[in-house]
């Protein structure tokens, strides 16, 4: 089973999200686009488990206290920089709080003999790919000047910067990722209250 930890995202922010994609998806039309239903904002991937390690990942989880907090979604950008991208994103203002949360998610998978997390936490939503299958905002070998956002760069730099709404967070989940043809899907096994 391929699984990840992620926060879901209320449906008012889905609905103008993918109104702005589908102002904006033309300028790159290229890139591999995240339905909007698939739109989630990952606080660790895990990958594939058996079933057995992922009810202890369940468990591992329950532990884990944390209060609800804010998040704010706007702006928008790429990674790992505009000129290089192979991700355009929504950004997410949470601070701390989701910083501590994702730290917590962390923690709590390598109690499981699950590797830390090598790079800082940096949150956002992925909204497209345009070059290999990662999200990872941080450099990788191989990454150089490509042409796939170009002109969506160009149409964002004439517009003022996106605001999405704001949520609260009150609950993460363990999902499962089944990928099929046309891209992954993904099913919500566990849920974990903030409180």
């Amino acid at each position: 089973m391929r699984i990840f930890i992620a926060l879901d995202i209320d449906d008012s922010i889905r609905e103008r999200i993918q109104r702005f994609v589908e102002g904006v998806r033309g300028f790159a039309p290229d890139a591999r686009w995240v339905r909007p239903e698939s739109l989630h904002v990952t606080l660790k991937f895990i990958g594939e488990k058996s079933a057995e390690a992922v009810e202890q990942i369940k468990q591992g989880l329950s532990g884990i206290r944390a209060e609800p907090f804010e998040l704010a979604f706007r702006g928008c950008g790429f990674f790992p920089t505009a000129s290089s991208a192979r991700v355009f994103w929504v950004g997410i203002d949470a601070a701390a709080p989701l910083v501590k949360l994702a730290a917590a998610v962390d923690e709590a998978a390598a109690a499981l003999g699950i590797p830390r997390e090598e790079h800082s936490f940096n949150p956002h939503l992925t909204l497209a790919r345009g070059g290999g299958r990662s999200g990872a905002p941080s450099w990788r070998k191989g990454d150089a000047p490509n042409q796939n956002f170009r002109s969506l760069r160009e149409k964002l730099a004439g517009l003022p910067t996106p605001e999405f709404g704001t949520m609260a967070a009150r609950e993460f989940f363990l999902y499962e990722s089944q990928l099929m043809r046309g891209g992954a899907r993904y099913r919500k096994i566990a849920r974990f209250a903030l409180a």
